[in-house]
């Protein structure tokens, strides 16, 4: 295992601590949004995030304590007057340190909604299924996840929904978590 490897297992263990039935949450819903992911979607910026990746478009996301505190149902009722989207996609900070609350929304916005969801996360997809627990179930629950840090030395703007060439858009398999195609 490589050291990078092994940290990456160590920081996706430190989830955000929050009361059942909640999330944290670092902005205000989004809707309309078309730069996070297929078609007309809504988009959720989740707080908190241990990578730190230099170069990050959004480090006031990192610490943990900051942010809102907003319960899931509110989160679900806004979602559902948001008219003509598609999908919703979890951004960040790391959605894969709530995993638990983030999995809740999207199963919400699948089931009562009609959406797809997509996911960022700073770790990648293999790091994801070791960790295994609450991040491979809200792994399950995508459609699609753009994976791995974002390196400044790599930035392409030019690459679809990604700012680093490391970083993969991944294209799943809803319910196993199977990578269906990768850009």
């Amino acid at each position: 295992m490589t050291d990078w490897h092994r940290v990456s297992l160590e920081k996706i263990s430190k989830e955000v601590n929050t009361p059942e039935g909640y999330i944290r949450i670092s902005a205000p819903l989004e809707h309309d949004n078309i730069v996070n992911g297929d078609g007309l979607r809504a988009v959720l910026w989740t707080q908190g995030c241990p990578n730190h990746c230099p170069g990050c478009q959004n480090p006031e996301t990192w610490d943990y304590e900051a942010g809102m505190l907003i319960e899931i149902d509110i989160i679900k009722k806004e979602l559902a007057k948001f008219k003509g989207q598609t999908g919703l996609t979890f951004c960040g900070g790391e959605p894969f340190v709530q995993p638990k609350a983030c999995k809740e929304i999207a199963d919400y916005v699948r089931k009562e909604l009609g959406w797809n969801v997509w996911s960022f996360s700073g770790f990648t997809y293999e790091t994801i299924v070791e960790h295994g627990g609450a991040a491979l179930e809200l792994l399950k629950s995508l459609d699609a996840l753009i994976d791995g840090p974002f390196i400044l030395s790599q930035r392409d703007l030019s690459l679809r929904f990604r700012g680093s060439k490391n970083q993969r858009l991944l294209h799943l398999e809803y319910g196993t978590g199977k990578i269906l195609a990768i850009e």
